[in-house]
Parts: C-alpha cells; sequence; structure tokens
C-alpha cells in the first residue's frame, strides 16, 4: 500500500512557481544575442584568405630530436634551410628535446625521432627523418603538391 501512494504522489502535476526577478544572491539572465545572418564565403574568397603567398599565414613547426646527434643537427639545418627558402619569414620553429623532456613525446605521439610536426596551418602533419630528401620534405609539409 505504502509503494501504491507514493506513485500517486510522483504522478501528481506539481505546481508552477512564478519568478520575480532575481533574488539578492542571484544574477539575471542574459538575453540572446542576436544573430545575424552570415552570408557563406564563395570558393575563390576561400582560397584567396588561406593562400599562403600573402604572407598572412604563420607556420608553427615543432622538431622533435633526441639530444644533440648528428641526426637531430641534420635534420634542424635541413628544416632552416627549407624555411629560408620557402617561407621566408612565415614560420616559427620550436625544438623539442626528449632527454630533457621525454613527457612532451606523449603530446603529439611521437614514435621516432627526429619528427617534424606541422602545427598550423591546419591540419597537422608529421614528417620523420633528418629531411634531406627535399622533394619529399616539401610535399609532405604541403607546399609543393605531390606527383601523380
Amino acid at each position: 500500500m505504502k509503494t501504491a501512494k507514493r506513485w500517486r504522489r510522483a504522478a501528481r502535476p506539481m505546481k508552477a512557481t512564478v519568478s520575480r526577478g532575481p533574488g539578492k544572491n542571484e544574477t539575471p539572465m542574459k538575453k540572446a544575442a542576436t544573430s545575424q545572418k552570415k552570408v557563406p564565403l564563395s570558393l575563390h574568397e576561400i582560397a584567396r584568405k588561406s593562400s599562403p603567398g600573402e604572407g598572412e599565414e604563420k607556420w608553427d613547426l615543432r622538431l622533435y630530436v633526441a639530444g644533440q646527434t648528428p641526426r637531430s643537427i641534420a635534420a634542424f639545418a635541413n628544416l632552416k634551410r627549407l624555411c629560408e627558402e620557402h617561407l621566408a619569414g612565415r614560420y616559427n620553429i620550436e625544438v623539442v628535446d626528449l632527454i630533457k623532456h621525454p613527457q612532451l613525446a606523449a603530446g603529439d605521439q611521437i614514435l621516432a625521432i627526429p619528427t617534424l610536426v606541422r602545427k598550423l596551418p591546419q591540419p597537422i602533419r608529421k614528417i620523420v627523418g633528418d629531411l634531406r630528401d627535399t622533394e619529399r620534405a616539401l610535399v609532405g609539409l604541403q607546399l609543393r603538391p605531390g606527383k601523380e
């Protein structure tokens, strides 16, 4: 019998309460901002905004190395040369030494070294090796289209 009373009580409609504005400790609700209709960009406008030749796009590159090994030094030298030739002044290189900071390898899922990670522009790209093959490195960074 007691369970039947509980179910009947739960099934009863609740009384509506009227709010008379915010109390002492309550903040008033903000009104939703009126949204303006956004006109979609044309393909030409998108291409113009994302074209690398305008100098607006900054490249964030992260090179993971393990100490000052010959391959690590070669990878940094090759990366610096590629950036100077193809990205003149539009790049930022961050070198992460995994001997000093091994926990940073998990963030970008680094399995081999040296590894170059392109953070910006999106999408993220990874290149493993010392970047001595210039053509392959440029295609990997999407600075030059690959051969079909």
